[in-house]
């Protein structure tokens, strides 16, 4: 697929965005067209799965046949069979007369089952028989009707869990599952957020008759920093709230922003942080891990400090040690400072720690006596830090809340440092 196709299937279905896996699954999606397979578009609600059938379609050689879109969970589970592949006359009461569904309406084209999940055990098995042999019967009728229909089906559910519970037969997932498209989420997605804020602005602003909402810098960092977890759908509404209810101040700052943001602490990504370079990028765990091994550092420092001042051997300067900050505000290196006559402690790079104090005799000979030249690796911090809360806690869930990370990532750090031995 071309640049240019791309970014016409973008502007023909109103798809925001430069997501590389968004990229990907509008590939995908225009790829497999041409075919009959059946597709399985999965995501978690919000984020847009509606548009990939249609893309399906219109890129297909049914795109001249009928396009029917079925929200199968807000089917009730007594007339859902009747919907899909309708009815006979005095099939059952209020069945007055007779009615097509929904397979035989589309035949020749495509048909779009969202929320595919819900449906019920019983349907499954006559859209098991659908997909297989394209074979149908209407509640109240034994007789056999054919279709020849695309299915193309969507769900925000884990299938494979489903299926596991009996919840979803096995054989209809992997029948739908032909070929799967996976649509990111709005948070894997950061790039695209403030984009999609100022289009949805841009056509509310439009429909209101007023100048589009702008966020201040703050505001627009905010805006990244959110959850998002109604996804495109979510920031859509909100977008809509603010250009109808802030109509009189177009500036929107980071205080106005946060009144639309619900529990915006407890729904808050924490942004990765990179130290000395682009290419050191840390996620919240691993910098919380590092604070907490730079802060472990200092106190050594401090203890070590202690001893030697004890002997006078030096007098302490207000240079030397700077206390240590909230974690938020705790300086990290990013260049080697210089070295002065007092000076007591000093980054050798970003990624290791020295220590070593000046020492002057009574012969003004200086002297270098190091308190601790072995320097430590981000990466032996973490696992130093990993060994001896695996250690000292009773279980790994522990030595994770110990750490101040989730056990997923402590179960990351065994596997990466090599601590098999020391997992509980």
């Amino acid at each position: 697929m071309t640049e240019s196709e791309l970014q016409e299937q973008k502007a023909k279905f109103g798809i925001i965005g430069n997501d590389p896996k968004l990229n990907r699954a509008i590939e995908v999606a225009f790829q497999v067209a041409p075919t009959d397979l059946s597709v399985l578009v999965t995501g978690e609600s919000g984020v847009g799965k509606e548009f990939f059938p249609k893309i399906i379609h219109n890129n297909s050689a049914r795109k001249h046949g009928p396009y029917i879109a079925v929200n199968c969970g807000a089917i009730p589970e007594g007339t859902v069979d009747s919907e899909l592949f309708g009815h006979e006359k005095g099939a059952f009461t209020g069945a007055i007369s007779e009615r097509k569904g929904y397979f035989e309406v589309a035949d020749g084209g495509t048909i779009f089952l969202d929320e595919v999940g819900e449906l019920p055990l019983t349907t499954q098995v006559r859209l098991l028989r659908v997909l297989e042999v394209g074979e149908f019967s209407r509640v109240g009728s034994s007789k056999v009707l054919k279709t020849n229909v695309r299915v193309v089906a969507a769900t925000n559910l884990k299938m494979q869990e489903a299926v596991e519970k009996g919840t979803f037969r096995e054989d209809l997932y992997y029948r739908l599952n032909t070929i799967q498209i996976s649509v990111p989420s709005l948070r894997e997605r950061h790039d695209d957020i403030y984009l999609l804020f100022r289009k949805f602005a841009s056509d509310f602003a439009e429909k209101y008759h007023t100048d589009p909402v702008r966020l201040d810098e703050e505001a627009v960092v905010c805006l990244k920093q959110y959850n998002w977890s109604g996804n495109v759908r979510q920031i859509r509404n909100v977008t809509n709230q603010i250009s109808l209810l802030e109509s009189e101040n177009k500036k929107i700052t980071k205080d106005v922003l946060l009144n639309y943001l619900p529990d915006f602490e407890k729904n808050s990504i924490r942004h990765e942080l990179t130290i000395g370079s682009k290419d050191n990028v840390f996620n919240s765990g691993e910098r919380e891990l590092l604070y907490s091994a730079v802060h472990s550092l200092r106190q050594e420092v401090e203890y070590l400090k202690g001893i030697v001042e004890r002997r006078g051997d030096i007098v302490p300067t207000t240079q030397q040690i700077q206390p240590a900050t909230k974690i938020n505000t705790l300086p990290l290196p990013h260049s080697t400072p210089a070295i002065e006559e007092d000076e007591d402690i000093f980054f050798e790079d970003e990624d290791s720690v020295q220590h070593t104090q000046k020492k002057t005799n009574k012969n003004d000979v200086t002297e270098i006596v190091e308190v601790n030249t072995s320097s430590l690796s981000i990466d032996e911090a973490i696992r130093k830090l990993t060994i001896k809360a695996l250690e000292t806690c009773p279980n790994n869930r522990k030595a994770a809340e110990a750490l101040g990370i989730n056990e997923r990532t402590l179960y990351r750090y065994i596997e990466k440092y090599d601590l098999g031995k020391y997992k509980k």
